[in-house]
């Protein structure tokens, strides 16, 4: 199986176009009662929450809805997150694994709530989730986070997952989980907001923020949105009114789509946290009769820290494997993803700092965005209204700081300190223009600056500042994708230098002063 040929294409991106929305006019004023920064699952569920409350609700999203993260998930919702339980039980104790499992499975039940409510023809389908692992020294770790997940409160049992297509050891069980198409979920709570009475503006990047009575956010081409509440749910927070940056770690990781014969499908969603990660399940496929599309995922990496070529050949291991564990997979489809892992395993959702009286954000979701967002917009509906708070609400509390994580970021700040002086200390990676092939990007030194290179195809020779614009570190060329990436706090520029994804908000400055 080769990827090569593949376009880079997220499949839920592409079989769900969906309506566009005006970008909120230049120069203009607009007052609400709450203003969601981001259109992902996290945003747009707490902006469908806060209208079902009642709320005036303004969402400002920087592209398309829908599009960023969420729209190049892998799309499991389930509670069941690989070897977590163990590790959250070692951490914040047996209530802290309750809470967290209890305010997960609420989420896959509200999910499908929700879905049954609005009449989203979603694709949602119940699915058994499995985490498992193929080598016999693991198996031993199988049995303890069974044991884990079940005193958490996950129906969850270790079982044999023997037979092709995997070679599991042992696997930890759980029934009764989701998968479902994410833009069509979102599409359909987008089109609810609407008609709720919901604002919706796209192309609206904003760039500031200011806490007070009002909060007032401000875009890029000055237009100011005044609200007494203002949620940060871009992924990556733009502002780091909390420190947040030294507490989250991005990871990017590589996505395969592939039609398999319906005989083919392993009936579940499984995942192998070994190694370099695996992560396999299903979906209908409406192009292919007695087909479904394999989604298949895994090899992770730091944004920025993959060298020449080295994301491409990410997806040809994941396609051997793949194609070595279905041989009648036909690959039709292939992206990234990327998300945020914090220090001590648990998503930030509520109060932006301790100062905060009507800042919110959400982050951090470790690879569970889709739950994570689901609860993330019942959380802060919850607090921005004065409503009953669940349980669980301490746990994801951004404030927090407990000591077991001060090791953790330690880690954190010396690798990005790391990166923000040795990279400066390093020689070009090319030493001259011509070097740069079609189609490839390369950090050169040019009159003492180092500048982002990138050749088109047709031989067009593109510069930039290769200066991140979030906080200075420099980027790098990710191959696959063709983007810059930053390796500090994982930013995303295109060629030309314009922002794929924060937290930078501006662009990688023009270098006019390249020949060849």
């Amino acid at each position: 199986m080769t990827t090569t040929t593949l376009g880079y294409e997220s499949y839920w991106m592409l079989s769900a176009a969906g309506e566009t929305h005006p970008p909120l006019e230049p120069e203009t004023e607009t007052e609400t009662d709450a203003v969601v920064v981001g259109g992902g699952i996290a945003g747009l569920s707490t902006a469908w929450e806060l209208a079902r409350a009642g709320r005036s609700v303004v969402l400002l999203e920087a592209d398309r809805i829908a599009a960023g993260v969420t729209g190049h998930t892998t799309a499991k919702l389930t509670a069941l997150h690989g070897f977590s339980y163990h590790r959250l039980r070692r951490r914040h104790g047996a209530e802290g694994a309750r809470l967290y499992a209890r305010s997960q499975l609420d989420a896959v039940e509200h999910a499908a709530r929700v879905a049954a409510e609005l009449g989203a023809d979603c694709d949602l389908e119940r699915r058994p989730a499995f985490t498992y692992v193929e080598s016999a020294e693991h198996a031993p770790r199988m049995r303890v986070e069974a044991e884990a997940a079940r005193e958490a409160g996950l129906p969850a049992s270790c079982v044999a997952l023997t037979g092709p297509p995997f070679r599991a050891q042992a696997a930890v069980r759980v029934e009764d989980q989701l998968q479902f198409h994410p833009r069509k979920y979102l599409l359909a709570l987008a089109a609810d907001l609407r008609r709720r009475g919901g604002r919706i503006h796209e192309r609206t990047r904003v760039v500031a923020l200011e806490e007070g009575a009002p909060c007032r956010v401000r875009t890029e081409h000055g237009a100011t949105v005044r609200a007494r509440d203002v949620v940060v749910a871009t992924h990556y927070p733009v502002f780091d009114h909390a420190m947040l940056f030294t507490r989250l770690r991005p990871r990017r990781e590589v996505v395969l789509a592939a039609t398999v014969p319906e005989d083919d499908d392993p009936g579940g969603m499984f995942l192998m946290p070994e190694r370099s990660v695996r992560s396999v399940h299903t979906a209908p496929y409406p192009f292919r009769r007695g087909h479904r599309l394999l989604v298949v995922s895994g090899e992770r990496f730091d944004p920025g820290t993959a060298g020449i070529g080295s994301v491409n050949a990410r997806y040809e291991r994941l396609a051997a494997w793949a194609y070595e564990r279905f041989p009648g997979a036909r690959p039709v489809h292939r992206w990234a993803t990327q998300d945020n892992h914090t220090t001590d395993l648990l998503p930030c959702i509520g109060r932006y700092h301790a100062a905060a009286r009507h800042a919110y954000v959400a982050t951090g979701f470790g690879g569970w965005g889709m739950s994570g967002g689901i609860l993330a917009g019942r959380l802060l509906a919850a607090q921005l209204t004065g409503g009953t708070l669940p349980a669980w609400a301490g746990l994801y509390d951004p404030v927090r700081l407990r000591p077991r994580e001060t090791p953790a970021l330690l880690r954190r700040r010396s690798l990005v300190a790391r990166h923000y002086v040795a990279d400066r200390l390093r020689p070009s990676y090319v030493d001259s223009p011509e070097e740069i092939g079609p189609g490839q990007g390369a950090i050169v030194r040019v009159r003492g600056r180092r500048c982002a290179a990138y050749r088109t195809p047709e031989g067009e020779l593109r510069a930039v500042s290769a200066r991140c614009t979030h906080l200075g570190c420099l980027v790098r060329f990710n191959d696959a994708e063709r983007a810059w990436e930053c390796p500090c706090h994982g930013s995303r520029f295109d060629t030309d230098g314009s922002v794929i994804q924060g937290p930078a908000t501006r662009p990688l400055e023009p270098r006019d002063d390249l020949s060849g």
